[in-house]
């Protein structure tokens, strides 16, 4: 679209290798991971554009085989996050006084230098670091955070474009000024894409943050800084911090010139920022942006004139891919009993021939788990279930630990619709079955609805379309991101603006215009030419 003399390169989706055996992006990558397996790498922090070191060396592994160090990263503390706070509000001026041009077009320049030179490294570190197989980090680490950057650079434009009208002999104008203070991005370990995005977003709107990232994503997340930087991000813009999650929020909600926070992680986290911005709420300047996007206790609801063979693909690649982790796989099923024993044989037949290892091996559909401390969480739920009256082990329920954190794909069947596995977030590949009587299908849509106090995703199969506008239209406030027959992970920037309610977050959709509009404290301009002289109106006589 044109915005004055300047044009913005209209977005489109970025195309997705699908390193096919014998393709050259295969090879490439291989080589790219077996590279950075062989050379361990420091990161430290990123703070006005300097390299600062945190007393404490930490190191980081593969989660699959757990024993390997990529390289370490030095992690600081109250003193550090200080220093990055007054890095942001120092650079501020200077970056908000820049055209937004200025500052879009170097966030399409770092979406270039993805796309190609750091593409084949940006997949590779988060392979290694988060245990992504080939596939799911070219459409995350690859793929999306480039999108992010494009489509977003399109939505400044169409912000920064959208004006009031005026009366004669009036010019009514909006400025999109940036929020007055500092952003904090606290970014989760399972998105790279996302791990970005957090920080990018307000920053492209003229704000400048600090950003820390979760401590196991920063092996890719040191590579995003650096392909920032290079692209021409002034230095302050963006600070990268590590620290103690508490310890860093000390400092950043006491802060006076705390202006939002952009979250993504557990609800649990979320809810404590929230109350701590509460409790600080009368220190601060202005009133904080609060965006998060949280956890999620996703849906598959089948009717009895679902595909079976299109219901099993959406529950395990819903469920299964990339293990689980992510806060819109399908974690809870509803099933019609006419329908079972035909989804039950299917799930089977095609689990079994689904391979569980590390992500060098390009025929491993599932890795594993991202630590120690998910493997428990997961496997404790698992064991929890073989023990049930209530449950049977369907599919999986292995699970082993010596060399990485690997969790088999695994379904249970319940015959208790409130079990704890149907209600509760696992974050792991773990999928609950319910099945329910062919006839009670309007209650069990009330039964989905009710169920779980999130609201991110959930997916609809079914071949009647009474059926399935009867349930899109219960589930209305169930799901942020509805999907009818098809799996209800996958967003594309620019196609599925994703976001959840509930205990889901704040629903302010990444991948569109909505997200950046929080960024931005718009002020109205009223320009007239021609000043009134006298008070009294004609009314008057």
């Amino acid at each position: 679209m044109s915005t004055g003399f300047f044009k913005v390169p209209q977005p489109t989706n970025e195309p997705i290798y699908s390193y096919a055996v014998g393709s050259s992006e295969r090879q490439l990558l291989q080589d790219t991971l077996h590279t950075l397996r062989n050379k361990q790498v420091e990161v430290p922090m990123r703070i006005q554009g300097k390299s600062v070191q945190g007393s404490k060396k930490v190191a980081m592994t593969c989660p699959h085989d757990h024993q390997h160090i990529l390289g370490y990263y030095y992690e600081g503390g109250k003193k550090e996050i200080a220093e990055a706070i007054e890095s942001a509000l120092s650079a501020k001026a200077a970056w908000a006084a820049l055209t937004w041009q200025e500052r879009v077009s170097i966030f399409l320049k770092a979406a270039d230098l993805s796309a190609n030179k750091y593409r084949m490294e940006l997949n590779a570190r988060t392979m290694l670091g988060q245990s992504k197989n080939a596939y799911q980090a070219e459409i995350d680490s690859a793929c999306e955070w480039v999108d992010f950057l494009r489509f977003n650079a399109h939505y400044a434009a169409q912000i920064y474009a959208d004006q009031p009208i005026s009366s004669p002999g009036v010019w009514n104008r909006l400025e999109y000024r940036p929020l007055e203070g500092f952003v904090y991005a606290l970014t989760p370990f399972n998105f790279t894409a996302i791990a970005g995005n957090l920080p990018a977003a307000p920053a492209m709107m003229g704000n400048t943050v600090v950003w820390k990232p979760a401590p196991q994503q920063i092996y890719s997340a040191a590579l995003l800084m650096q392909i920032l930087e290079e692209a021409g991000l002034p230095a302050g813009v963006i600070n990268l911090v590590f620290a103690d999650g508490p310890e860093a929020g000390e400092v950043v909600f006491k802060h006076r010139d705390f202006a939002g926070i952009h979250f993504t992680g557990s609800t649990k986290v979320f809810q404590t920022i929230w109350q701590n911005i509460g409790n600080n709420i009368a220190n601060y300047k202005s009133y904080p942006r609060i965006v998060g996007e949280t956890g999620g206790k996703d849906f598959v609801v089948a009717h009895a004139s679902a595909d079976v063979k299109a219901l099993v693909t959406g529950l395990i690649r819903g469920a299964f891919e990339y293990q689980g982790q992510k806060c819109s796989a399908a974690s809870r099923a509803y099933v019609p009993a006419s329908l079972w024993p035909a989804v039950k044989s299917q799930l089977q037949a095609d689990l079994a021939k689904i391979k569980v290892g590390g992500t060098e091996d390009f025929g491993n559909f599932v890795n594993a788990v991202i630590d120690q401390k998910a493997f428990d969480k997961i496997t404790s739920y698992i064991q929890e279930a073989k023990n049930s009256k209530e449950v049977e082990v369907i599919v999986g329920g292995g699970f082993d630990a010596s060399r990485g954190y690997f969790v088999e794909p695994t379904v249970l069947l319940t015959t208790n619709p409130h079990y704890r596995t149907m209600e509760e977030e696992i974050f792991g590949p773990v999928l609950t079955i319910y099945v329910y009587p062919d006839q009670d299908w309007v209650a069990t849509l009330g039964l989905v609805d009710q169920t779980s106090a999130y609201a991110l995703t959930g997916a609809i199969f079914s071949q009647d379309a009474y059926a399935l506008s009867e349930a899109a239209k219960a589930l209305e406030n169930a799901a942020g991101n509805l999907y009818l027959n098809d799996k209800c992970t996958g967003a594309v920037v620019g196609q599925q603006p994703f976001g959840g309610a509930r205990a889901s977050g704040t629903n302010d959709k990444a991948g569109s215009y909505l997200n950046l509009l929080r960024w931005v404290s718009p002020r109205t301009v009223k320009e007239v030419f021609s000043s009134p002289t006298d008070f009294r109106y004609p009314f008057l006589g």
